[in-house]
């Protein structure tokens, strides 16, 4: 798969880096919380770590940070440890941002004030380990300085020294593969939750497929392929009924499309083709004639015309479907 981001991209890009800590509630254990009993050699095992709370008390957390990296995953592409978002969008983003990190801070005030009660618990939860819990738990302040969530937005601009400014080119010529990338591995999730062996879904099976063109979209900048695709998504959606479940050749469609944004080359190959003048309802034509198996001789049936040409070397995998 050939793709190549220019560095003019930057011109519509911010670069955000999320930094969330979470307290782990652990701590190493070591010989003498064994009581001096016999242990192998360093050189041979290694100790583990003791909880002193309750890990379910800390699993909020855990969803909070999922669930703005999920943001972040939705709206940018990974990039420089981070993410790269539209300009246009980045106020949205931070909007986001902003409540969840909101509802992070509550969640630690909650946890903080009711700490020494959770400990406490955790204790009680375990006779006959008192001390070996006791000996390790830490002050309130100290976990409060072990959780905190924040953000740093910042604008890139290409540096005029040329050996910083390959270093920065080599990264942002990869952003186009990545995008693709990133969007094969969210159609695989969407296959496997929603279309895989399915011969009927709700409209509830186009929310994934909506986040995908909603990034694309987003993103159109990045490679010339990306655009393409879009259209090729909103061809789609404009051919699914507006209510009621999808099934037959609109649902071998939308299971072809799929199968191809689970491809990077093959969504690449096609995107090609759109911008060399292939019509993205052929293609979608396509995708439905190469999934009807063809009929016996003795029962002649119409099928649907394939007038979408092959992709070279980029076959699209039926994954089960023909």
């Amino acid at each position: 798969m050939d793709t190549h981001t220019d560095i003019t991209v930057l011109d519509n890009l911010m670069a955000l880096n999320l930094d969330v800590n979470i307290w782990t509630a652990r701590k190493k254990l070591t010989p003498a919380d064994f009581g001096g009993a016999e242990l192998p050699p360093g050189e041979l095992a290694s100790l583990g770590s003791k909880k002193v709370c309750d890990p379910k008390e800390l699993r909020v957390f855990g969803t909070l940070k999922a669930r703005a990296v999920n943001l972040l995953d939705r709206t940018g592409v990974r990039f420089l440890g981070g993410w790269a978002i539209p300009e246009t969008i980045a106020d949205d983003v931070v909007a986001e941002l902003t409540l969840i990190r909101d509802d992070f801070l509550a969640a630690k005030q909650q946890f903080l004030s009711r700490y020494d009660e959770a400990v406490r618990d955790w204790i009680n939860q375990h006779p006959g380990w008192e001390q070996l819990i006791g000996r390790s738990t830490v002050s309130a302040d100290y976990v409060r300085s072990r959780i905190g969530f924040k953000w740093q937005l910042f604008k890139l601009l290409p540096p005029t020294d040329d050996a910083v400014h390959q270093g920065l080119q080599d990264e942002i010529k990869e952003l186009g593969g990545t995008l693709f990338g990133e969007v094969a591995k969210a159609a695989t999730d969407a296959w496997n939750r929603c279309f895989e062996g399915k011969d009927k879904v709700t409209h509830k099976a186009l929310s994934p497929l909506r986040s995908i063109h909603k990034k694309l979209a987003g993103l159109s900048f990045v490679e010339p392929r990306v655009v393409p695709v879009v259209d090729l998504l909103d061809t789609a959606f404009g051919r699914i009924p507006k209510r009621g479940y999808i099934r037959g050749s609109e649902l071998v469609m939308l299971q072809g499309v799929v199968s191809m944004l689970r491809d990077p080359a093959t969504l690449v190959a096609h995107g090609q083709k759109i911008l060399e003048g292939k019509d993205a309802g052929d293609i979608l034509a396509g995708l439905v004639a190469d999934a009807i198996p063809p009929m016996p001789e003795d029962k002649p049936v119409a099928r649907v015309k394939h007038v979408a040409d092959p992709v070279p070397q980029h076959a699209i995998d039926s994954h089960g479907l023909w």
